[in-house]
């Protein structure tokens, strides 16, 4: 990095282990946007350039595939060594949709009781608003 900043520490202290995936998905997202390489885990996949690409086109593409494959290792050293080697062979992009299906039910599960939790709570008469505001911004915060 040219600035030296960088938040790969944060993957460092929060390893995916499975039932972290959103935790763990949302620190991805910064980590690589702040490297600018967010964009390689939404797709489309760039296919390899045909034999009569312009340089322009090969140049974008290896550009994209060395953006992937960096992407790629660093989720995979983020990950614990289970999942590693369950990955291992796949790249960024078909990481996360692989884990979003092993993970996704759970993440749903965890939405619907943090949605419950915000929809039942209820502030006492006579207590203090600002603790029931904090409490509400909470269960917000982790829905997002």
């Amino acid at each position: 990095m040219a600035n030296g900043l960088s938040f790969r520490s944060i993957l460092d202290a929060n390893k995916l282990t499975g039932p972290n995936f959103i935790d763990w998905f949302r620190n991805i997202k910064i980590v690589l946007k702040q490297e600018k390489k967010a964009y390689v885990l939404y797709g489309p996949i760039l296919g390899k350039p045909s034999d009569d690409a312009t340089n322009e086109e090969n140049e974008a593409y290896r550009v994209y595939m060395d953006d992937l494959d960096q992407a790629t290792c660093v989720m995979l050293a983020s990950m614990a060594p289970n999942l590693q080697k369950q990955h291992k062979a796949m790249n960024a992009f078909y990481i996360i949709l692989n884990l979003r299906k092993m993970f996704d039910k759970e993440s749903y599960t965890e939405r619907f009781n943090f949605s419950r939790e915000l929809f039942r709570c209820k502030m006492s008469e006579g207590s203090p608003v600002r603790p029931h505001v904090l409490k509400m911004i909470g269960y917000i915060t982790r829905l997002e």
